[in-house]
């Protein structure tokens, strides 16, 4: 299986879609409920609430999932039923092969009860139709226009060269697979009196989009970061610390103690982030691509909306939702 524990959990949701080619005259013993082994849709249903529920003991590679939720919808034409499926899940993988899943295994419970009575049935395809909650949903948000970052590591003993810089090494290559421009890299002692002026030149001069700083966020007499950025910050975007803590808190219970903080200086979005290798790694896990939408928000262009669009089907259509 796939290591998806380093993944950030989301709201999964895929819907899917199978064709099941039956004779006029099965469309008319469904719906008349005469069928011998009685009314396959309802049987059809629990069946595709079961397999999506059980898909990681069918399929080999899959993750088990905390599934929250599944509907299934049926459609009956003159000659075919129309199986959707919709399954939902708060985790850190997508749910797509779930709702293959329950399509499928409600096209063959249906065939398996009518195939006494049309043993021409033929199931012509099961499609994957929508899926949403991962990466791909930001893509558009971060297209567009190079954007311009800094990156400042705030460590007494690095500035001194006593130790290599590994996290801002860490943020320089996130950045540049984000495609962001480095316009500023600069390892600087933990001390106000240094890290007030660099961050002001990177904001009001330089005009960076994004400036994450690493190290200093701590308990340490030394660790003055955020005394320092608090003077700087404009705005505060409590929900940027709150998700790097929540992340890291499920992996190292030290994250605690981090004392991160993020906020606007002008349109400068600025992120602190803990010194330590693996919470920059973290950070950029938990920050990428989410944060791009925020240069969006920024230029005012605000959230994109989800609508739900009337099918306009004229034939008969059962539903269920669990």
């Amino acid at each position: 299986m796939r290591d998806v524990s380093q993944k950030v959990s989301t709201l999964r949701t895929a819907m899917a879609k199978a064709i099941l080619r039956v004779s006029p005259d099965t469309i008319e013993q469904i719906k008349k409920g005469t069928l011998p082994k009685g009314n396959p849709l309802e049987v059809a249903r629990v069946a595709a609430v079961q397999a999506a529920k059980n898909t990681s003991q069918i399929i080999p590679y899959c993750h088990p999932l905390p599934i929250d939720y599944v509907g299934v919808e049926f459609h009956l034409d003159e000659d075919f039923i129309e199986i959707e499926t919709t399954v939902k899940a708060i985790y850190k993988t997508g749910v797509e092969m779930e709702a293959l899943t329950a399509a499928s295994v409600a096209a063959l419970t249906i065939y398996d009860m009518a195939k006494m009575v049309d043993d021409l049935m033929q199931i012509e395809s099961v499609t994957l139709m929508s899926k949403t909650g991962g990466k791909s949903d930001y893509q558009a948000d971060s297209a567009g226009a190079t954007r311009k970052a800094a990156v400042l590591t705030l460590s007494d003993s690095i500035s001194r060269n006593k130790g290599e810089d590994v996290s801002g090494k860490i943020l320089l290559a996130a950045l540049e697979e984000q495609g962001f421009q480095v316009i500023e890299y600069a390892v600087l002692p933990d001390d106000e009196s240094e890290i007030v002026p660099a961050v002001r030149r990177i904001c009001d001069e330089l005009k960076a989009d994004l400036l994450l700083t690493t190290g200093g966020t701590g308990l340490s007499p030394r660790d003055n970061t955020p005394e320092a950025l608090k003077r700087l910050i404009e705005r505060e975007l409590p929900g940027i610390s709150e998700a790097l803590r929540a992340y890291g808190q499920e992996r190292n219970s030290f994250s605690m103690l981090s004392r991160g903080l993020a906020g606007l200086r002008d349109k400068t979005i600025i992120v602190a982030l803990p010194g330590s290798p693996s919470a920059a790694q973290d950070g950029v896990k938990v920050l990428f691509p989410v944060v791009n939408h925020a240069f969006k928000m920024l230029a005012g262009q605000g959230h994109k909306h989800s609508h739900s669009h009337d099918k306009g089907r004229g034939n008969e259509s059962v539903q269920s939702k669990h």
